[in-house]
């Protein structure tokens, strides 16, 4: 029995050294840090691919509408079976872009059946990321320059038309691009019970004035 007070004095002494012992306190820390690190880390990587597509299909979709705005409209308004050819080199410019970036086009052709003035291709084959490509290319797009303009929106729908003394609208060109993109930051919210409200496709849309 004389030896059970030295025992629990040596417990205390066990104890009391492993609260001051913090040679693991760093490894504990870095777990804590670690999901908040990648969080960070996946955040930065995932924005900035967004980011720099989004840049990509905005240059090719200027470039298109400058294209197909260049071209004769002398040939949209008359019945024929073929695609205008200046919806095509707008459809091809954006296609020949989409491939030299080595962006997957997702098997898409040229559109065929238009509304109005406006023609729409969708595509989701080839391994597109979800919901795949659409491109639209509108050659009765309208705008009024003497109004405060606003941009195009995304399915290259014109403004109102102006009545009165501001009816001078500019008929152009407006070729719209929507690209699906899967976000990895999304995932990872998720499984930090994060919400997170992220749009599954980029879209982009450009104008240009009619010169012909």
């Amino acid at each position: 029995m004389t030896g059970l007070p030295q025992v629990r004095k040596c417990l205390r002494g066990l104890a009391r050294s492993a609260w001051r012992d913090n040679r693991a306190a760093q490894l504990v820390e870095f777990a804590v840090a670690l999901p908040l690190l990648v969080f960070f880390v996946i955040g930065i990587f995932d924005f900035s691919n967004a980011f720099t597509l989004k840049q990509k299909l905005t240059n090719i979709a200027r470039d298109a509408a400058r294209v197909a705005a260049a071209d004769p409209a002398n040939d949209l308004l008359q019945p024929s079976q073929s695609t205008p050819a200046s919806v095509l080199d707008a459809f091809q410019d954006v296609d020949r872009y989409l491939l030299a970036n080595n962006i997957n086009d997702c098997g898409i052709t040229p559109p065929s059946s238009p509304s109005g003035l406006t023609w729409t291709s969708t595509a989701s084959g080839n391994g597109c990321p979800a919901p795949g490509l659409t491109i639209i290319i509108n050659r009765g797009y309208y705008f009024a320059p003497l109004t405060a303009a606003q941009p195009a929106n995304i399915n290259c729908h014109p403004g109102p038309v102006l009545v009165g003394p501001l009816q001078s609208e500019i008929i152009g060109t407006c070729v719209s691009i929507q690209y699906g993109y899967q976000w990895r930051f999304g995932r990872i919210a998720s499984v930090l019970r994060a919400r997170t409200a992220l749009p599954n496709a980029i879209g982009v849309a450009a104008v240009a004035m009619n010169e012909n």
